[in-house]
């Protein structure tokens, strides 16, 4: 599976392949051109209640994990498609976050490539 994370901000590679925005709001100064996506699911993102909880705190970023894989059970179907996709060419995850290190994209491209623990526990 050829899964990336790339911030939106960072010129499109043809390398790239499919690009899936995974924001809920659309990214500040950037043209839907400049992003060149393919899709736009903004129903993988947090909610906005969890994103404005975890606020892009590193020392909250493992509480954040568990929460967003938590809500990330609910949208089976939207992970299942994104995994085949990703399994026939490489898919590219779009986010704006500044942090690269912590922010959902991470945590998405970590459920799509090793799939929803099976239980709470094995989130922690």
């Amino acid at each position: 599976m050829d899964l990336r994370v790339k911030r939106v901000y960072d010129d499109p590679s043809a390398t790239d392949g499919y690009r899936v925005l995974i924001d809920r709001l659309w990214p500040r100064g950037v043209s839907r051109e400049r992003a060149k996506l393919d899709r736009w699911e903004p129903e993988l993102a947090p909610t906005a209640d969890l994103r404005r909880w975890f606020g892009h705190d590193p020392a909250r970023f493992a509480e954040f994990r568990r929460r967003y894989i938590d809500e990330l059970r609910d949208r089976r179907q939207l992970l299942s498609a994104l995994r085949r996709r990703a399994r026939d060419g490489t898919v590219t995850l779009v986010y704006s976050a500044r942090d690269t290190e912590h922010n959902d994209a991470v945590v998405l491209a970590e459920v799509l490539r090793l799939g929803l623990p099976a239980n709470r526990e094995a989130e922690r």
